[in-house]
């Protein structure tokens, strides 16, 4: 949809109200071009005139504004008389803070920085003889004598805001900027309808906008920012509640099971009966398919909940009306399990139109980028002749030479490894949109869910599969206890005694192709525990099966395995036949062996706390109880110790998701949310204001089944646009 507006009278570029030296700063570092650009650039924090920011409590190495008053100031001489430079003492009350001047820079800082003056002050905080500095500070004069008389009336008593802003252009220099163009802010669109505002009793935009520059108090503060969170809120919920609609109004082919075909013939086989939590999200989803428009359901659900069984129901009923289904996963390795698993569990009825397979019966096939010739040949054919109701692979199946005969419905596997556009290019394939059931392995919370698969219905699986056994998770502290990494090799032994299996996971490969000086994962501290290499599966493995787990069959997986070695090595670790299995995260998904018990993650605090309950998953698949063991040489009071405490306190993966992602920056939350959505959260973080999310969403379903093309709103319009237009991938038009 293009709707023709009028150019918004805060899209005017800003040299026409700034002049270009100063636009030009703005625009290359802070990436602000229009008048709306600037109005929406917030202050960071605000400093008070009476209240002086704490001089001892400076970062090193960044970049601070500092309010204080100058207790000293000389000027000494050094190199035997030829230099000279300024030294000026501040103050605070909390601390003190040299401020040093060299050369011909000299002369107008010693006239303006008399002992009880009071300035802010701006520069990087450096060190030198053991003392914290700011060498050549910008600073502006807050008004201790006549010609800065105008300076006090700005400043007295009011909120000083301090901007994000970059060495070229310091916070009082934006907050001028900011000035030239705030009587602007009248002209403001405001995207809210004038009813939602009225009932949620929120500030006019253009009032907001006056409020978060220039506060009278801190309560205006809040009153501003709750009302721009609401902005980003409700503008992103409308985008995706469009979307939804959209989708809605697209044809699709209902796909209903028959009775007696190939649904009930499997479900007649099953040894075990369905949880009530799989039965509902089932139902959900052929009620779903039933529909002549295109399914967008997100399943997620605990590790080991039971999603492929659910998702594998759902590829039957399609096959079933006479469609084929396909499930894209993101690794080989994963592919490679998923069709193993999915053929053992079909038996007989994935032999379709082969000797001894059933009437039933359909044929499912695997394709993936590594598969010689023939075999890629024949997978294609069975697709295009409609052969193979069931396809499994990787990226390969989005080649444009991958045809389908009549694709009814894609399953995506593990979401957040796709972008959007692999999602789409596959959705292409069918004649008609094909129904679409994304599932995740990790859980997300809620408000997460509505932002970064805002278009797609939820359906969660919160119950464990009858059979399923508790994992107990304890951290052993390597560094402080070594006796406690040899009693988990023990451990391991006394489990590979019962018959059992064992994984040891490690961050690193070792093979010399990753560099050992790794970047720590999202959530993960990166400054700690740097001063070794992170431990490799190579040298673990060889240590170990030289060691501590000498006469057991120790063997390794990695992803730079060639892709047939891999999966050699897991049928032979499926089938028994390895006892211990030394791998990096490749086994962190979807990889199913119910036999194996414990797992010792070392360096555990190099992963993130949702990685960790993901991998924890592996194990405690059958019916004896499992055990996760996170080794870490973390001292007991680092972040990095907490992180894992938290892992090994509870088993509750959405509980464990918000720890994660509260750890996180904005931007990494909503990682696979493409840029534009991230870029135009500037007051909204998606975990602590769930409540106005899930209230925007609500607003914005009803504004969109109200009015679908916004045709009474031209100011959610104009909004709506700008953040499409940023959406560069335009991944909320694509249907």
């Amino acid at each position: 949809m293009v709707w023709n507006e009028p150019v918004p009278a805060l899209d005017e570029p800003l040299h026409k109200s700034l002049g270009p030296a100063t636009a030009k700063v703005l625009a290359e570092h802070l990436d602000l071009h229009t008048v709306g650009d600037l109005l929406h650039h917030y202050p960071r924090r605000y400093a008070e005139r009476g209240e002086l920011t704490p001089l001892s409590e400076l970062p090193l190495d960044e970049h601070v504004t500092v309010v204080a008053q100058v207790a000293d100031a000389r000027i000494l001489t050094f190199n035997q008389g030829r230099g000279k430079r300024l030294e000026v003492t501040i103050t605070d009350g909390s601390g003190r803070l040299q401020l040093v001047f060299f050369g011909k820079g000299i002369h107008k800082p010693h006239k303006d920085l008399l002992p009880g003056s009071r300035a802010m002050f701006a520069g990087k905080v450096s060190k030198f003889n053991h003392k914290l500095q700011l060498a050549h500070p910008a600073y502006e004069p807050l008004g201790a004598e006549a010609s800065a008389a105008d300076a006090v009336d700005a400043f007295a008593g009011r909120l000083i805001p301090i901007y994000p802003a970059c060495k070229q252009l310091e916070s009082w220099k934006i907050s001028k900027a900011v000035d030239a163009v705030l009587d602007r802010a009248g002209e403001a669109l405001d995207p809210l309808p004038p009813a939602l505002r009225a009932d949620r009793g929120l500030a006019p935009l253009p009032e907001a906008l006056r409020k978060i520059h220039r506060p009278r108090s801190r309560m205006e503060v809040e009153e501003a920012r709750h009302r721009l969170k609401w902005d980003e809120a409700f503008v992103l919920q409308v985008a995706l509640a469009r979307r939804r609609f959209a989708d809605g109004q697209l044809p699709a082919v209902a796909r209903r099971p028959q009775p007696g075909g190939l649904l009930d013939s499997f479900d007649a086989t099953l040894p075990f009966t369905l949880t009530e939590g799989q039965l509902k999200v089932s139902g959900e989803i052929f009620e779903d398919l039933a529909t002549p428009h295109p399914m967008h359901r997100l399943l997620q659900g605990e590790v080991g909940s039971g999603k492929t069984m659910v998702a594998l129901r759902a590829m039957l009923a399609v096959v079933d009306s006479g469609g084929q289904a396909a499930m894209l996963a993101p690794t080989e390795v994963l592919a490679q399990q998923h069709h193993r698993s999915i053929t053992e569990m079909m038996g007989e009825l994935a032999e379709g139109g082969m000797l001894g397979g059933s009437e039933q019966g359909t044929k499912v096939v695997l394709l993936t980028g590594s598969m010689g010739a023939p075999a890629r040949r024949q997978a294609l054919l069975d697709l295009v002749t409609g052969e193979a109701g069931i396809v499994i692979g990787t990226h390969a199946l989005i080649e444009d030479k991958v045809q389908f005969h009549d694709l009814g419905l894609v399953v995506v596997d593990e979401q957040h490894r796709f972008g959007v556009e692999q999602r789409d290019a596959l959705r292409g394939k069918g004649k008609q949109p094909p129904h679409l059931l994304v599932m995740t392995a990790t859980p997300i919370p809620r408000t997460v869910a509505m932002t970064v698969f805002g278009d797609l219905e939820t359906s969660v699986l919160d119950q464990l599969p009858a059979g399923r056994s508790p994992i107990a998770t304890h951290v052993v502290p390597a560094q402080d206890k070594p006796h406690f990494l040899a009693r988990a090799w023990e451990r391991v032994r006394e489990e590979v005694d019962k018959g059992h299996q064992a994984y040891v996971v490690c961050p690193r490969i070792g093979d010399g192709e990753d560099e050992p000086k790794k970047k720590a994962p999202a959530g993960a501290d990166a400054d700690e525990g740097e001063k070794r290499p992170p431990l490799a599966v190579l040298e673990t493995a060889a240590r170990l099966a030289g060691g501590p787990l000498a006469g057991l069959s120790v063997e390794v997986l990695h992803g730079r395995m060639d892709p047939a070695d891999k999966d050699e090595v897991m049928r032979r670790f499926a089938a028994g036949q390895v006892q211990v299995l030394v791998a990096t995260t490749v086994i962190e998904v979807g990889v199913n062996v119910p036999n194996s018990t414990v797992m010792v993650i070392m360096d555990a605090d190099r992963f993130g706390v949702s990685q960790l309950h993901q991998l924890r998953g592996r194990v405690g698949r059958g019916s004896a109880a499992g055990l996760c063991l996170l080794v870490s040489e973390m001292p007991e009071a680092s972040p990095a110790r907490a992180r894992l405490a938290a892992v090994a306190a509870t088993l509750d993966g959405f509980e464990l998701s918000r720890i994660d992602l509260e750890q996180r920056r904005e931007g990494d939350v909503l990682g696979q949310a493409q840029s534009g959505v991230r870029s135009s959260l500037r007051m909204l973080a998606v975990i602590a204001d769930e409540e106005v999310i899930a209230q925007a969403r609500e607003e914005a379903v009803a504004v969109v089944g109200a009015d679908p093309e916004l045709v009474r709103l031209p100011g959610l319009r104009t909004a709506l646009a700008a953040l499409v237009d940023a959406e560069r991938e335009q991944y909320l038009e694509k249907g």
